[in-house]
């Protein structure tokens, strides 16, 4: 097993051969091909007989009304994402805010964030268009907390009170959204840490459902941002495993492995480098996944990473040490020309 506190391995491993063999040939050919060549096989695929669409539609109006039935009664959090959907301004304000409000670190940059996101939001056009209590509070509180938050940089302020309240009112304003968002991040973001959240899908998991948890965060900027991730990875494969109980690669829970957070210089004019200090660091994680026994997913990538993604994917997946282990996956975003090569 990889210790937590292990350093980051940066020993030589073995490279894909060059030149490329003819699929990957196909895929880098695949790039950017004309849309006329690339529809109809597409629309050919999708295309459902009479018989397969009858069944997707009558599951499909069991399912939606079904969810309709319930959410007409929920409350809470549920009631707010009706709300404020996410084709809406403010919807998009509080989705930011749900998730960037549980890695703020301090209380100035908390403010700073909420007067970004809510003075621009339109919370009028909400006010009693929920039949929810919470909704139309919380909309009313948005709608005053966007006064509060926008007059409290405005250069004319309509009395000293106005003042008063704008200077009082913004540390309750971010602890009442700190509150309301960490409630609405907790529908997206599993858990704090991953013991935290291994604790909080045990319910799921019980009626069957299987997680592949992943790190909240951006690229590595620096070595020891990719050494702090890879030491993430390693405690929460440990744990995963250890709730895994053995039951193998299918019916554990799992982790998805994002490349970027592992070194600094994650980009295609990289590939040497990339090859001999990420690799190591992909092997020794996989093979302790692989003594765990439980799945380890690479996760996507912006699209002039995939190419360097799949020379690290056929590297491990030959690589004989991983022989016979099921777990390693690969995350492909379909709407990628090249995903059908893929």
């Amino acid at each position: 097993m990889i210790s937590p506190a292990s350093p980051i391995q940066t020993e030589s491993a073995a490279l894909p051969a060059q030149p490329r063999d003819t699929a990957r040939q196909l895929i880098e050919s695949a790039w950017r091909t004309p849309e006329p060549e690339c529809l109809p096989h597409l629309i050919a695929q999708a295309r459902l007989s009479v018989d397969e669409q009858s069944r997707a539609a009558a599951l499909a109006t069991t399912l939606v009304e079904s969810l309709r039935e319930n959410r007409t009664r929920s409350s809470g959090v549920d009631a707010l994402m009706k709300e404020f959907s996410l084709s809406s301004q403010e919807g998009v304000a509080l989705m930011c805010l749900a998730e960037a409000l549980l890695r703020v670190p301090d209380r100035r940059t908390a403010d700073q964030l909420i007067r970004d996101k809510l003075t621009k939001g339109d919370w009028r056009s909400h006010v009693g268009n929920s039949p929810s209590l919470f909704v139309n509070a919380a909309t009313w509180g948005l709608l005053i907390t966007g006064r509060l938050v926008s007059t409290s940089s405005a250069e004319s302020l309509s009395s000293a009170l106005t003042r008063l309240i704008a200077r009082g009112g913004e540390p309750l304003i971010r602890k009442g959204m700190d509150l309301a968002m960490r409630m609405l991040g907790e529908q997206f973001v599993t858990g704090r840490d991953i013991d935290e959240a291994l604790e909080r899908g045990r319910k799921l998991e019980k009626r069957g459902f299987r997680y592949s948890f992943d790190m909240l965060g951006e690229a590595a900027m620096t070595d020891e941002d990719a050494q702090r991730y890879f030491d993430s990875y390693a405690t929460a494969i440990a744990a995963i495993g250890k709730g895994s109980a053995g039951r193998g690669v299918v019916d554990s829970n799992g982790i998805s492995v994002k490349l970027s957070a592992l070194h600094a210089r994650y980009v295609w004019s990289q590939r040497d480098r990339i090859l001999a200090e990420l690799l190591p660091r992909m092997k020794a994680l996989c093979l302790q996944a692989r003594e765990h026994d439980i799945g380890l997913n690479i996760d996507a990538e912006e699209a002039d990473r995939l190419d360097i993604s799949l020379d690290l994917l056929e590297a491990l997946a030959l690589d004989p040490d991983l022989a016979g282990w099921d777990g390693l996956g690969f995350v492909i975003q379909a709407y990628q020309k090249r995903a059908p090569r893929v």
